[in-house]
């Protein structure tokens, strides 16, 4: 990092670093090393895939991922046994709502009025993690 100037995009200057590595791994293993890119660094900007290049694992978004994930499951836990079960068929064993209503043996709006109050209880959760407004879900 002290090494970046700023005089480009940051993933422009990463993405050169890692061409250049690449090329003197290549050098290391007693292979020639291309001579040019396909793309670059002062094109990389305009790179339709750029956004490829940034690395959107950060440990930030990693720990958010993790807080997220944690409160999800901290809501499940805490949901009465009806909702849980509706919302755990739906969305983690990808079941229609007509297998659920048969499974747990209840009509179809009452499966789907479950899996909506489980969603709502889990959206109350997150949003101030997601800094979600109250009229949005997520």
């Amino acid at each position: 990092m002290p090494t970046f100037r700023g005089d480009s995009a940051f993933y422009t200057w990463l993405y050169r670093i890692g061409i250049n590595t690449a090329k003197n791994y290549m050098v290391a293993m007693g292979r020639r090393a291309p001579t040019t890119t396909e793309i670059d660094s002062e094109e990389a900007e305009g790179f339709e895939g750029g956004d490829q290049l940034r690395d959107l694992n950060t440990p930030e978004n990693e720990l958010a991922t993790r807080q997220i994930a944690d409160t999800v499951n901290q809501t499940l836990s805490e949901l009465p046994e009806e909702l849980r079960t509706a919302i755990t068929l739906r969305e983690i064993e990808g079941m229609s709502y007509e297998d659920i209503a048969n499974i747990m043996n209840c009509p179809i709006g009452t499966v789907r009025s479950r899996i909506f109050r489980a969603r709502e209880a889990i959206a109350v959760k997150l949003r101030p993690m997601l800094g979600t407004r109250n009229d949005r879900r997520w």
